[in-house]
Formats: structure tokens, C-alpha cells, sequence
């Protein structure tokens, strides 16, 4: 049975903070009976968050592959110093799996600058993200525990480093379902060239009801497909389908079938997705200076642009979780710069970091940045040392990430890595860490946001993960 705690105290304490006289116990009784009855027939109803919140909504602009903290967001200086020489001793002995030996030192060709009223420092690799710069948080001193692309991925969507487990996003919409009616609770879109490493299994629901899996939209002009009614079947005709199945269901939620909830869930978001949801796939209605914004209808940049500008929609209709992929299908079409991380880094941010930008801007002159948390990050980063000559290695011992919006401060950076970028040495931040913030600024308590499985009540932080007070206003 699902365990979504929202009371630790005893049942004294409840009764006394509840003012308890007969009255109060019965419209508590009420309340709660009511509430039952629209989880019953709707997981996804809206559910209050453990404590204010600061962001509702939430955007992951997943980098997959792994982009390079020393060609992004942490300027080392003594890299181009050293280039071409074996590491020195006094950084330790960190072994990869391409790194050996033979490998040596590789500076960059990348320049930083500080930009905005905040200096935040940011590569040229990134222009406009640099325009961005005193709206976002450099998490410079990031970490996890695996180098391989899959675990890693896992890791980071999950908290695990094994399949199997639920993803932020469906955790998210366990705790505090959706306000959109029309629209999934969880959206994740790929890259068009195909799946990262870890494959779907790392956006999955896991062992949470089916209702809490993702909505995986399609690449393209046309993210779903068979949103018109079909030839010869009215609405009206449609609806009575739906309440025939819906009829014939609800004889089996008697006995608390999470999956008949999740079947019927569905059809109904089908429905109204048909009915209500085809306008926001329509790009056609945004004003030319916003797909301008973006980048949509250059060629560089017209995918990545477009899920971008479909996950402001979304999150604008109450949609809760968005997460856009940017690299899959293999290294040379993700941030996975083995061979030679200046092309490979250079393509792809140019496909990514004007939409990236856009984003953030298109948030905040809406008024949505403060209630949407934005993520933006990878699996690992990169390698000091070369690795085939002009590439980095995987690298998971420090690396970069940043948020924006929801409550995070911006034009800032957070913690640091040795002075090669080998290691975090300056306020480490566990993947843990990472969810147990992101979580608080949702509005929930890693700890509370269980579920009873195995006979075991499992988390998103595994283990319990410091929440970094230091990064939130």
C-alpha cells in the first residue's frame, strides 16, 4: 500500500493542534472521506505539498552525455599551463575507464568571461547563457558515484544507480499530481537521434502506480499523434465511450486497483487531450519575436527550440514535470566528447543554448521563473586529462550543473573543484543533495515522500540528502 506520509506526530498531538471538539473531528472525518473518493478516481487530482512551496512547476533540460564543467562553467586556468604533461601527483591518483598511462593534461580553447551585475563567469561556449548569467546558480561541485553513462543516468533521474527505481519526475507527481486537466502530469521529450545510454528505463514510474509514468512525446512537429477525433465519431459519441469503460472500471476500484485508477485516469486525460490540448502544440499562435527567441526555424536550433518553447507551454497549463533531452543515440549526437571535445561540444551548443536562454527569458517576462524550477545538467562531466588525443574522458568525481527560478538564488556560484577540476574539494554536492533541494522547493520533505515497497518505505535520496539552504533566497 502506497505510504505518502503527511503527519509524524502522535495521535494526541493531533487532536490537540486539530482543536479537537466532535464538530471538528467530523468534518475532519468528512474531509478526509472526500479526498479518498477524488484519489480513487483521480491520482493526479492536485495534493497540497508537505509545506509552502516555493515552485510548482518544474523543467529538466537534461544534457545527456555529460558536458564538460572546464569548457562551460569552471575556469582552470592552470589546465592550459599544464597541457601536454602527465598529471601531477599532488591531485591523486583517480583512475577512468580511457584515462591511463599514456594520457596527459588537455587545456582548452575556451575563454570565460564574467557577465552580468553578479560576475558570474561563463565560456564563450555559451553566449547566451552568458545573458543569462545573474538568473542562474553554477553548481560547481557537483559528484556522484558512477563514470558509466547508464548508472550515472539512473542515478541522476532516480537517485539510484540501477533501473527500476521511479524518476523526479514521477516522484513529483506522486507527491503533488497536476493541475492541468487536459494535459499528462509528466512530459519527457527526446532527442530525435534516439535514447541515451540508460534508455527509457531512467524516466520510468518504477514500482509507483502506472499513473505516475511519463508521457513520452514524439520528436518533430507533431509530439503526439492522434489528437483528432476519428472520422465519423462525434464528441458526444466519444464521451459516451469513455463513460462506458469508465462504468464498467469502477466495479474493480472496490477492491483499491492502483492500475484500473491508472487505466482510467488515462482515458480521460486521452479524452480531454482531444478535445482541449491540440492548440498547444501549434506554434503558429506565438508571436514572431518569441519563435525568433527561441530559435525556431533555424536550422541549428528549430528542435531543440521547439520542445523548449512546448515546455513553457506546459508548464503554463499546469503541466508539472517537463524534462527536454539534448544528445542520444551515441557520442558523436550527444555531450560525450571522446574524441575531440571542441567539435563536439561546439555542436552541440549550437543547438541548445540559444533555446536554453530563450527559456529562462520567455519564464521570467511571463512571471513563471519565480513558481518554475529550471535544471540544466548532465550525467557526469568531463575529464581533465585527454583521452584519444583532443577528447575527455567520462568524469563523476566533480562537475557542473545550474538551476534557475523557484526560489534558487541567481548570479551565483556554489562550491568549487581542485584547481584542474578533478575533484569537488569546496562544498561537495551529492546527486542526494541535488534532490533533496529540489524536493524542499517543491514544497516536499524527502522523507515524507515515501512509498511502502518490499516492506521497505523508499525515497528519491535513498539516504538522507542535505538540503543546500545556502543557494535558496
Amino acid at each position: 500500500m502506497a505510504q505518502h506520509t503527511r503527519y509524524n506526530r502522535n495521535r494526541r498531538d493531533f487532536l490537540t493542534d486539530c482543536f479537537c471538539g466532535t464538530g471538528t473531528l467530523a468534518f475532519a472525518s468528512m474531509l478526509a472521506a472526500e479526498q479518498a473518493r477524488a484519489a480513487r478516481y483521480n491520482p493526479l487530482a492536485p495534493k497540497p505539498p508537505h509545506f509552502p512551496a516555493k515552485a510548482k512547476s518544474f523543467v529538466f533540460l537534461f544534457m545527456a552525455g555529460g558536458p564538460s564543467h572546464l569548457e562551460t562553467f569552471d575556469p582552470k586556468p592552470l589546465l592550459n599551463k599544464l597541457d601536454g604533461q602527465k598529471r601531477p601527483a599532488a591531485f591523486g591518483d583517480v583512475q577512468y575507464q580511457n584515462v591511463n598511462s599514456a594520457s596527459r593534461i588537455l587545456g582548452t580553447k575556451r575563454t570565460f568571461q564574467k557577465y552580468g551585475r553578479s560576475g558570474l563567469e561563463v565560456s564563450d561556449l555559451l553566449p547566451h547563457t552568458a545573458e543569462i548569467a545573474d538568473d542562474i546558480c553554477v553548481l560547481r561541485s557537483m559528484h556522484g558515484d558512477m563514470v558509466v553513462h547508464s548508472a550515472a543516468q539512473y542515478q541522476m533521474m532516480s537517485g539510484r544507480v540501477i533501473p527500476g527505481f521511479p524518476a523526479m519526475g514521477s516522484w513529483i507527481a506522486y507527491g503533488l499530481g497536476t493541475e492541468s486537466e487536459s494535459l499528462p502530469a509528466y512530459v519527457v521529450m527526446p532527442d530525435p537521434h534516439g535514447t541515451p545510454e540508460a534508455g527509457q528505463p531512467m524516466y520510468t514510474q518504477g514500482f509507483l502506480p502506472s499513473v505516475y509514468q511519463p508521457a513520452m512525446f514524439r520528436p518533430g512537429k507533431r509530439p503526439v499523434l492522434n489528437l483528432d477525433l476519428p472520422e465519423g465519431v462525434s464528441l458526444d459519441r466519444r464521451r459516451k465511450t469513455i463513460d462506458l469503460i469508465r462504468s464498467l472500471n469502477e466495479a474493480n476500484l472496490a477492491a483499491e486497483d492502483q492500475e484500473f485508477a491508472a487505466r482510467m485516469s488515462a482515458y480521460d486525460t486521452a479524452f480531454r487531450m482531444q478535445t482541449e490540448a491540440p492548440e498547444i502544440f501549434d506554434l503558429s499562435n506565438e508571436p514572431r519575436e518569441t519563435l525568433d527567441l527561441y530559435g525556431v526555424g533555424n536550422a541549428q536550433t528549430d528542435d531543440y527550440a521547439r520542445r523548449c518553447l512546448l515546455a513553457r507551454r506546459l508548464v503554463e497549463r499546469g503541466v508539472r514535470f517537463v524534462c527536454v533531452v539534448a544528445g542520444g543515440g551515441g557520442a558523436e549526437t550527444e555531450w560525450d566528447a571522446h574524441s575531440d571535445v571542441e567539435r563536439n561540444h561546439a555542436r552541440m551548443a549550437s543547438l541548445t543554448d540559444k533555446p536554453v536562454a530563450a527559456l529562462i527569458k520567455d519564464l521570467k517576462r511571463r512571471s513563471l521563473l519565480d513558481s518554475t524550477v529550471v535544471l540544466w545538467g548532465g550525467e557526469f562531466g568531463r575529464s581533465p586529462e585527454s583521452e584519444k588525443g583532443r577528447g575527455r574522458d567520462h568524469h563523476n568525481t566533480g562537475f557542473s550543473m545550474w538551476v534557475a527560478g523557484g526560489g534558487f538564488k541567481g548570479g551565483m556560484s556554489y562550491g568549487a573543484t581542485d584547481d584542474i577540476g578533478l575533484k569537488a574539494v569546496e562544498k561537495p554536492v551529492h546527486f542526494r543533495d541535488l534532490h533533496a533541494t529540489l524536493l524542499h522547493q517543491m514544497g516536499l520533505q524527502q522523507d515524507q515522500l515515501s512509498y511502502l515497497h518490499q516492506g521497505r518505505k523508499e525515497r528519491l535520496t535513498e539516504v538522507q540528502g542535505e538540503v543546500i539552504k545556502d543557494i535558496l533566497r
